[in-house]
């Protein structure tokens, strides 16, 4: 079916728990074309040709998708780094990998990311070389379940789920640095089956519960698009030129963040108020001033106080706070 595709660059706040998207990009999937023909290229000599060198994984290019995406944070972080100090980057599991690593690391920043449930984890290589070919970087396969006691940082069973978490150091096969994982590991203490979920940080000095709030804290983004759509058009606009699209998009997400900014402002009068509540009260109050123009005389001003808390409580979720009764 056709659709949209976007890439939303947001703050999040720790303290708030908010997320604010601060940029919108299209992505525009390439066209498939039918591959081209593999050339016939002659079968050479085995071992390394000569006069070629190792490409180290820090100096690699990024493809396509990290390097649009890195000009989209460059971009960004020229304007608000005066202001706002931005210091990790939250990414699901799909930029779970060196490249992310890396386009992180270029842009000064560090990277927390999850892991794919099939990755191999090694512990890092502290035994001796063998005199010959590279230096052993890898250490034994680290197998979630089976993670020595020591490294066990917290364990809580609720609702007959025992929940083990722990924090290692460990090596990923297509990553040039160790890396900060933490692994959280859940059993079913009635039927003994199990699942685990690892996160990882490039940052080696993050504490393991800082480093799964944060990743926790990224869901808020997850709202930002919800409250896009389901208050500000977001799925419903019907243009399809890519400068309509682009207003449309960033109209969306912009009303987000003003709305939230104005039910903030208006929950220290109205503790209940909602977004469907702010949109009420504005609607009324437009059919409210169309209404005053028509009458021939302007009501007084406690008619008219009346009027206006009649008309934009229409539609409301929530009722308006009653007023302080007089004397």
């Amino acid at each position: 079916m056709p659709g949209v595709a976007l890439f939303a660059l947001t703050l999040v706040s720790r303290r708030d728990r908010h997320a604010f998207p601060v940029a919108i990009e299209q992505v525009v999937r390439e066209p498939v074309t039918a591959p081209a023909p593999l050339p016939v290229v002659a079968k050479r000599k085995p071992g390394r040709p000569q006069g070629s060198s190792t490409q180290a994984k820090a100096d690699a290019p990024l493809n396509a998708e990290h390097t649009r995406i890195r000009a989209l944070i460059q971009r960004r972080l020229a304007r608000m780094r005066p202001h706002v100090t931005v210091t990790y980057r939250v990414l699901d599991v799909h930029f779970g990998n060196q490249h992310a690593a890396l386009m992180a690391r270029r842009l000064r920043l560090h990277l927390i990311s999850k892991l794919r449930n099939d990755s191999a984890r090694y512990d890092p290589s502290d035994g001796p070389d063998a005199g010959r070919g590279p230096r052993r970087m890898d250490g034994e396969r680290i197998a979630p379940t089976a993670i020595p006691e020591h490294f066990l940082k917290q364990t809580t069973v609720e609702d007959g789920v025992e929940t083990r978490i722990y924090q290692i150091e460990a090596r990923h096969a297509t990553c040039d640095q160790p890396l900060n994982v933490v692994v959280i590991v859940k059993r079913q203490l009635t039927t003994g089956k199990h699942a685990h979920v690892s996160l990882f940080s490039t940052d080696r000095t993050l504490a393991w519960d800082v480093l799964r709030d944060d990743y926790q804290v990224r869901f808020q983004i997850e709202c930002v698009f919800r409250d896009a759509k389901q208050y500000w058009g977001l799925e419903d606009f019907m243009v399809v030129k890519e400068a309509a699209v682009t207003n449309a998009m960033n109209l969306a997400f912009f009303m987000v963040n003003l709305s939230r900014r104005l039910v903030r402002e208006r929950r220290r009068s109205d503790p209940n108020a909602s977004v469907l509540d702010l949109k009420a009260d504005y609607r009324g109050r437009a059919y409210a001033e169309e209404l005053i123009k028509l009458l021939p005389e302007k009501p007084e001003p406690g008619l008219l106080q009346r009027l206006m808390a009649a008309v934009t409580g229409l539609g409301r979720i929530h009722p308006l706070p009653a007023e302080p009764s007089p004397g």
